[in-house]
């Protein structure tokens, strides 16, 4: 009888904290919610305060794909976040991996100035970027898109975090035995980690895919546009159907969603530094 009376003594300090969570949750997704019902409105019902789903969804996404080349955008966007997220995740982890795992009296102090770049905001390094990128013959490519985000601290920082939890006897062995040091990143730290590059390849796909300000500066060709830059150009014109847009927004936020849903429990993992 007292382990029941006790049992739901706790179970009723409980309630408080599922209240809370369940509007926390209701608020979270709401906007997704609202999102996919305005997609199926017409834009008069949107601006109106409609919430239920609607029967335009047909004629929003016509509209979409005769208003805008989304078949373009799409492509330059997976192309563009791909080959970014590619290269990021080898150069920090790469960076990562050394910070932690080789000793260097100055490597900390270095590691320091680098965690002051997260501090500058990114519109101060425009110009100067755009110059960079220009000199070097860059604009309107791939390689000026993804070059300043393929190194960034947070994402050095969290491989070298993790990497603390990589075993350095394993390193020890593997060298006596004449395996190289690359051969040692390659065969072992990087299966070994790799949760926390599942984690490092959600958050720069977003970062790359969700990318606005940078692109409208360096890719200002018609060829060369993103699907973030597209959604704008669906917003910039004096009468804005909503129904349209949201259709746009929607479509923008599919290629995000399903490499979360892919990578979500690596992504937890990596998130909280656990290693297998």
């Amino acid at each position: 009888m007292t382990k029941k009376k006790h049992g739901s003594s706790i179970q009723k300090r409980l309630i408080p904290s599922y209240i809370f969570l369940v509007i926390v949750s209701f608020i979270s997704v709401f906007p997704f919610f609202w999102m996919i019902s305005a997609a199926t409105n017409k834009s008069i019902d949107i601006a109106r305060g409609r919430i239920a789903f609607g029967g335009y969804a047909l004629e929003n996404l016509k509209k979409l794909f005769a208003s805008q080349n989304v078949a373009l955008g799409m492509k330059n966007s997976l192309i563009n976040a791909t080959v970014q997220t590619i290269i990021a995740l080898l150069v920090c982890s790469l960076a990562g991996y050394g910070f932690e795992l080789y000793h260097d009296k100055a490597k900390d102090k270095l590691f320091s100035v680098l965690l002051l770049a997260m501090m500058i905001p990114q519109v101060a390094t425009l110009i100067p970027l755009f110059k960079m990128m220009s000199k070097l013959g860059f604009i309107n490519t791939v390689w000026g898109f993804m070059l300043p985000a393929i190194s960034t601290p947070f994402l050095i920082m969290m491989f070298r975090q993790n990497s603390r939890n990589f075993p350095v006897d394993i390193m020890e062995a593997a060298r006596i035995d004449g395996l190289s040091e690359i051969g040692i990143f390659f065969k072992m730290y990087m299966p070994v980690q790799k949760s926390t590059y599942a984690a490092a390849a959600v958050i720069t796909f977003m970062n790359a895919w969700n990318s606005y300000l940078w692109p409208k500066v360096i890719l200002n060709k018609p060829d060369a546009i993103t699907m973030p830059m597209l959604i704008a150009n669906l917003a910039a014109g004096y009468t804005v159907d909503y129904g349209v847009l949201m259709m746009g927004v929607l479509f923008c936020s599919i290629p995000t969603m399903l490499v979360f849903f892919v990578l979500q429990k690596q992504f937890a993992e990596g998130i909280t530094g656990s290693v297998k």
